[in-house]
């Protein structure tokens, strides 16, 4: 379950969603569309690789899947990506970078009331 959690925390993290679809389109133009994103632990007992998917607008990432994950994060003009997601007492931070080849990769950490967890992403253009 922790892994689930921090797994989806991640994904969002990874690419993540602001308040608002803002942001200029010239930025992160070169990153929109969707993207699937694999989510690999190397560190603790967080279960075994998920793969999610995320869409990109402006600079800013939905997380594809359901409610109840706050997410913020961009990702900027060069393809870097900062992120960090919670739900409930689970929370992770993710940071790497997207290419303009459709592909990106990077690494996260998070934690919940029962431990600590870290690991690597990758991501694919889906569109």
């Amino acid at each position: 379950m922790i892994y689930s959690c921090l797994r989806a925390v991640t994904l969002a993290a990874i690419l993540s969603t602001a308040a608002v679809w803002g942001g200029s389109p010239a930025n992160a133009a070169p990153f929109d569309g969707p993207w699937s994103v694999t989510i690999s632990t190397s560190r603790g007992d967080c279960g075994s690789d998920s793969l999610y998917g995320v869409v990109i607008r402006n600079g800013s990432v939905r997380y594809a899947g359901g409610a109840g994950v706050a997410m913020s994060g961009h990702v900027s003009n060069n393809g870097s990506v900062s992120v960090s997601v919670r739900q409930g007492d689970k929370h992770a931070s993710g940071s790497g970078r997207l290419y303009a080849n459709g592909t990106g990769r990077g690494s996260w950490s998070g934690a919940s009331s029962t431990g600590r967890c870290a690991g690597g992403w990758s991501a694919r253009r889906s569109g």
